[in-house]
């Protein structure tokens, strides 16, 4: 079975992009462009992990991983963020909303998936 990963940006390009490259690496993936739907997305999906972007219009990243963190409970998905904007001062909150990892844009694809795969081993 393969692993389930749900990448939520508003980037359109960008999800285009992570989308190709991990299915070309065996992947399942469902793309959400709309951080207000990122919810319901996660209940009818069930991933395995979460991409989530930090900085989306609308609701932040870390108010999504908020919400995620309890829904991700449920079906014990992993968090990890994705952004350019990263300081070393948003850890500890990175923590409180559950985020297991934080990628820096712009993102290589041996890291994603390196830390993909160690996401889901560690569940």
């Amino acid at each position: 079975m393969k692993t389930k990963v749900m990448l939520i940006d508003d980037d359109k390009e960008f999800l285009e992009e992570m989308n190709e490259m991990l299915l070309l690496s065996g992947y399942e993936v469902v793309c959400i462009d709309d951080a207000k739907k990122a919810a319901c997305a996660t209940l009818e999906h069930e991933p395995d992990v979460i991409l989530l972007d930090l900085k989306m219009p609308d609701k932040s990243g870390f108010e999504v991983a908020d919400e995620l963190r309890y829904l991700s409970g449920a079906c014990g998905a992993p968090i990890i963020v994705m952004t350019a904007y990263f300081k070393d001062e948003l850890q500890p909150l990175l923590n409180l909303c559950g985020v297991r990892k934080c990628l820096k844009k712009p993102l290589h694809p041996l890291d994603v998936i390196s830390q993909i795969e160690e996401a889901v081993a560690g569940r």
